[in-house]
């Protein structure tokens, strides 16, 4: 059975001409800073990022979990957007680790600078704990890759700054948002004091995420790096991988915004699935599943997402449900164009027969 994989655009496989890089990569001890790959990479993604030094970590989420122990104490408040990664995806580390409380605001992966202006607390309060830092997640996954657009990331992140709170970028998937809207990767870092990217999201790498900022705060993300395990020897493996990602897989992420939009187009057609196809702006689909029209005795049963994605399954379409009625698919590039649409008339059959 072909299987067509639209889990995430992490399950991707290094290239064969990928594998070879990482077999030729020149390697050392990360630890002692002798990998010269891995130096090479980190110097990239700081030139990219337009920030003067970068610190690469095993994963996103550890990234994240660093940049809140640099940024914040114990106690402190942060603020993201509703339904962030890192209030949903992250196994309550923000709290358990950096032991910071996050407070949602917004709707859709955005909120307005008055949003904003209302949930900071002030510091020095009897009552309430200190807000210290704006993260901001772009392009934001739950909701659907949506992209934080850069006029209100730069009013919201000069209010931060006003009320001297420090700013983070979860950029997980900022190569989508900056192939999409066509603004390079260091105009959209720019306002931000320390900014995370990933090569194993849309790009293809097997793994590997880089915080960017200023010298002086990387230099503290390398010792909560090593105080959470993500401190490793030979990376160069990894950092080989990134290059040649970067290099070759970057541009084409159109192709999976383009795919994700035609895969939307087609599960719009069903009555049994609601989701604003003119709306995706990159590689990230979520839709509901919602009740036959009438709504009577005869109306067709409410779908439930976890039954779908077991039938998908047995039919070669891997997704994930977020919730009992709402679902996920990402499209990548080892999911061709010819893929998506197969994946979407199999679901479409199976939503038909239900």
């Amino acid at each position: 059975m072909d299987i067509i994989d639209l889990r995430s655009d992490t399950v991707t496989r290094p290239s064969p001409d990928m594998r070879r890089a990482m077999a030729a990569a020149e390697v050392g001890d990360m630890q002692y800073d002798d990998d010269p790959s891995l130096n090479r990479l980190q110097a990239r993604i700081a030139e990219l990022l337009g920030k003067e030094a970068a610190l690469w970590l095993p994963s996103g989420t550890q990234a994240n979990q660093v940049a809140l122990l640099a940024l914040t104490r114990r106690g402190d408040d942060v603020i993201v957007a509703r339904e962030a990664h890192s209030v949903w995806h992250e196994t309550g580390g923000s709290g358990g680790i950096a032991g910071v409380q996050l407070t949602e605001i917004g709707d859709r992966g955005v909120f307005s600078v008055d949003e904003l202006r209302r949930a900071i607390k002030p510091r020095n309060h009897d009552i309430y704990p200190p807000t210290t830092l704006l993260e901001i997640e772009n392009t934001h996954n739950r909701m659907g890759g949506v992209i934080f657009p850069q006029a209100a990331v730069l009013e919201a992140c000069a209010l931060a700054h006003q009320h001297g709170l420090a700013t983070y970028l979860d950029g997980a998937r900022l190569w989508n948002a900056a192939v999409a809207t066509g603004t390079g990767v260091a105009e959209l870092a720019a306002p931000f004091d320390l900014v995370m990217v990933s090569m194993s999201k849309g790009l293809g790498a097997p793994g590997g995420s880089l915080l960017a900022g200023p010298r002086e705060l990387i230099g503290s993300a390398v010792r909560y790096r090593r105080m959470l395990g993500g401190a490793m020897r030979q990376v160069g493996i990894f950092a080989a991988a990134a290059d040649y990602a970067l290099d070759h897989n970057l541009q084409r992420l159109a192709e999976d915004h383009a795919s994700a939009q035609e895969l939307g187009r087609m599960l719009a057609q069903s009555p049994r699935i609601r989701i604003d196809a003119r709306a995706i702006q990159t590689n990230v689909l979520v839709f509901d599943l919602v009740a036959g029209d009438s709504g009577g005795p005869s109306s067709p049963a409410l779908p439930d997402a976890h039954a779908l994605v077991a039938a998908a399954r047995s039919k070669g379409v891997l997704l994930n449900a977020l919730s009992a009625g709402r679902l996920r698919a990402l499209t990548h590039l080892d999911a061709s164009p010819a893929q998506c649409r197969r994946a979407g008339a199999i679901l479409l059959e199976i939503l038909a027969s239900s």
